[in-house]
């Protein structure tokens, strides 16, 4: 690829947010975003779901589906190896709408 002012500039902006993310209290504090921010999806996915009843078959598969395929992801590597956090971030978000879903049916009571 070229080395054009344009791909310099997005060299430099990766490897500064790069920089910026090896603290370890800004990495926890993206995560804790995500994961906040899972919850959040969680709830508006199944107040924009509950609206339609045709749509609850299709959103629940999506749903399962992502899930899964984020899980295998993060999880086939070794126990003991160190995530990235491209992989922390999707994981933390499926947390946290994992999570919701769960409270919501606590709430609805089914």
């Amino acid at each position: 690829m070229q080395n054009t002012r344009l791909n310099t500039l997005f060299d430099r902006l990766f490897d500064s947010l790069g920089g910026w993310l090896r603290n370890p209290w800004r990495r926890f504090s993206v995560l804790i975003i995500s994961l906040l921010f899972g919850n959040f999806l969680g709830t508006a996915i199944s107040t924009v779901a509950g609206q339609r009843a045709s749509l609850d078959i299709w959103v629940s598969a999506l749903l399962v589906a992502t899930t899964e395929v984020i899980s295998r992801s993060v999880y086939q590597t070794a126990p003991t190896a160190r995530r990235s956090l491209t992989l922390q971030v999707p994981n933390a978000l499926k947390i946290g709408l994992t999570y919701s879903l769960f409270v919501e049916a606590f709430k609805l009571g089914s």
